[in-house]
């Protein structure tokens, strides 16, 4: 009889860890995979170094791609239907977290993970606050929080003073939608006139707008600061080809921008900016309550220069400036 329940007991406990293996398909090489999907609202450099900091930031917390965690990458190229329709399908694809990089895909990410109780780690976007997915800067809302990109204004306009001595009035172009935009621009005209500046802005509804729009900012202008409007930045060509026929200078709000054509820039660096909000996402995946963990700023700006950009524009950079800036 002992025989016959000891087989059966065996019997038992082999279904049992059969079982088990088969319910936890989130398993590989005996460590639980997780799976996220990341929500990019546009392609250009400084969201996408975002992105690899995000990866970078979970490998430093020990989750690694090919080891123990999925990560889903998708664009909306710009487009907020198509945010949107990310947004649902990471809701229903069975994802342990989600990140948005940008205003748009964080916002339309937590209206579709919200309910199902996913958690949404936002990268990116400068006033959290106003984009409705942040109390304040020390209460988070449920189940979402994330990094900031909220720029360094006064240094940008100190810097172009230097750079610029003479120079009156600064134009800006933005998307009139855009609350993060909105908000930036409200604090460039709270501190222009501290460095002797007049604010000239320039408001666009899409990216179509902005051959036009630009035309019309570059003749009240004596230079552009470009923000991180996403709109904007995907059409930073167009804007640096008229700017420089016209000999006006473009400043930047990171080293990408400067590397692509800008004169300088006081701005984030973004690959810092991902893997901070990548740390915060392994924070939530060791099963610390997100709803707990206001979002966090990154603080430090980063002085970049082209001289190239410069010399071709007739504008000789301070020592003072080359001394801390990185060349691009």
């Amino acid at each position: 009889m002992r025989k016959e329940i000891k087989k059966i007991m065996s019997l038992v406990l082999a279904v049992a860890v059969v079982l088990g293996v088969s319910a936890c398909g989130n398993t590989q090489s005996g460590k639980e995979v997780y799976k996220i999907g990341v929500s990019q609202f546009a392609d250009h450099p400084s969201l996408d170094n975002c992105y690899k900091g995000f990866a970078e930031g979970l490998k430093q917390e020990g989750f690694e791609e090919g080891k123990n965690l999925e990560i889903e990458l998708q664009s909306a190229k710009a487009d907020t239907a198509t945010a949107s329709q990310i947004a649902q399908n990471f809701a229903n694809g069975g994802k342990d977290l989600v990140c948005g990089i940008a205003t748009v895909s964080a916002q339309t990410l937590y209206a579709a993970c919200y309910e199902k109780g996913i958690p949404v780690v936002f990268n990116a976007i400068s006033d959290p606050i106003i984009a409705k997915i942040a109390k304040s800067e020390t209460e988070p809302m449920e189940g979402i929080t994330g990094v900031s990109d909220r720029l360094p204004v006064e240094a940008q306009l100190k810097l172009i003073r230097s750079i610029l001595p003479n120079a009156k009035k600064i134009g800006i172009l933005y998307t009139t939608s855009e609350a993060n935009s909105v908000s930036t621009i409200k604090t460039y005209k709270d501190l222009a006139s501290k460095y002797g500046f007049e604010i000239v802005e320039k408001g666009i509804g899409t990216q179509a707008e902005i051959p036009q729009a630009t035309d019309i900012l570059l003749n009240e202008v004596d230079c552009i600061s470009n923000m991180t409007d996403n709109t904007v930045v995907v059409a930073l060509s167009v804007i640096l080809e008229k700017a420089n026929a016209k000999n006006i200078p473009v400043f930047g709000s990171e080293e990408e921008q400067v590397a692509n054509g800008c004169v300088a820039s006081a701005g984030l660096d973004y690959y810092a900016l991902g893997i901070q909000a990548g740390k915060i996402a392994a924070r939530v995946l060791k099963g610390e309550d997100i709803s707990k963990i206001p979002f966090e700023t990154l603080k430090e700006s980063k002085i970049s220069v082209n001289q190239k950009a410069a010399s071709q524009l007739g504008i000789i950079i301070p020592k003072e400036v080359l001394d801390s800036a990185e060349a691009k």
